[in-house]
């Protein structure tokens, strides 16, 4: 599975952006994927994750209310939409699949990754 993350940006605090990631090679639509992101000097933390159905979504804490993962029909395309993004929120953001049976929050359970996009929130 080869991912790719797009969609990252400057933007103002306060605004909007919508990351992407797209599958190819083989199809994601039975992993779990998620989003992780890491800041300058910070370790990678995870942000959000969706189960392979779709049905199950969580989001950490410090963007709960602000972003929303999700995934189209075919299950070929994750979306992070980011709203009210906070200079905090600036980081590169990873695309990541995995085959865990439930969600999860844990970067090891995540065996592809894609390259990352950098989302910069200026203030």
């Amino acid at each position: 599975v080869q991912l790719q993350a797009s969609g990252g940006g400057l933007v103002q605090a306060g605004g909007s952006l919508r990351l992407s990631c797209a599958a190819s090679g083989q199809s994601i639509r039975t992993y779990t994927m998620g989003w992780f992101r890491q800041a300058p000097g910070k370790e990678r933390e995870f942000v959000a994750g969706i189960s392979w159905s779709g049905g199950s979504t969580y989001g950490a804490d410090s963007v709960k209310g602000r972003f929303t993962i999700s995934r189209d029909p075919p299950k070929t395309t994750v979306y992070l939409q980011m709203n009210t993004l906070k200079p905090e929120d600036t980081a590169v953001y990873y695309c990541a699949a995995g085959l865990a049976v439930v969600l999860t929050t844990e970067a090891n359970d995540y065996i592809f990754w894609g390259q990352g996009t950098l989302v910069t929130v200026s203030s």
